[in-house]
């Protein structure tokens, strides 16, 4: 009977020690996802003025740094006017808005920036545009640091910069530390359970 007892003494912490490490498991995986979403950048085209006439656009975007996996909220009156995006920067400097690649009308539209290049917008109201309501921006991958940046570093910190390479990191090297941690917890947990 003691035995018995022991026994079940210890498949009860071998119980405990496995839903240790299950808890552990998706206190991890919630973080990876957490990581993910962590660098998006919700910009909202002109502040608290809005895609506006009197609102400087062009200033707005300046110093701005446009990602893939960023988003673009337009917010005006639906009523008044839409938001046209062109395909050249020609058609955007000319207010050329005949041939539009995409149109927004709904007054508050939230646009994902999923590829990297150059994306022209501009108000549907020919005279808007004419005055200067258009915004070019140049999305770049997550992982390039832009010239604005670059320019407010140190001198020995642009140097060691240009010696590293410009690829991103890979996956592997992003998970090894998390990993090892996890490793670390998953055999304290065995250890108790022996």
């Amino acid at each position: 009977m003691a035995t018995t007892l022991m026994m079940i003494g210890k498949s009860d912490s071998k119980v405990k020690a496995m839903s240790l490490m299950g808890v552990v498991l998706l206190c991890c995986f919630l973080g990876f996802g957490v990581e993910s979403v962590e660098g998006q950048v919700h910009h909202v085209v002109g502040d608290d003025r809005g895609w506006d006439s009197a609102s400087d656009v062009a200033s707005w975007a300046a110093g701005r740094v446009f990602r893939v996996g960023d988003f673009l909220w337009f917010t005006y009156s639906g009523a008044l006017d839409n938001i046209v995006e062109l395909a050249t920067k020609e058609e955007l400097e000319s207010c050329d808005l005949t041939n539009p690649i995409r149109m927004y009308t709904d007054g508050l539209d939230k646009l994902p920036l999923e590829q990297e290049g150059s994306r022209y917008f501009a108000s549907g109201n020919h005279e808007s545009c004419k005055k200067g309501l258009k915004l070019p921006i140049n999305v770049v991958p997550k992982w390039v640091m832009p010239e604005t940046e670059i320019k407010r570093l140190p001198t020995s910190e642009k140097a060691s910069l240009a010696a590293t390479p410009t690829s991103p990191p890979s996956g592997s090297s992003k998970i090894r530390g998390p990993m090892t941690v996890l490793f670390g917890i998953m055999m304290l947990c065995y250890a108790f359970v022996l």
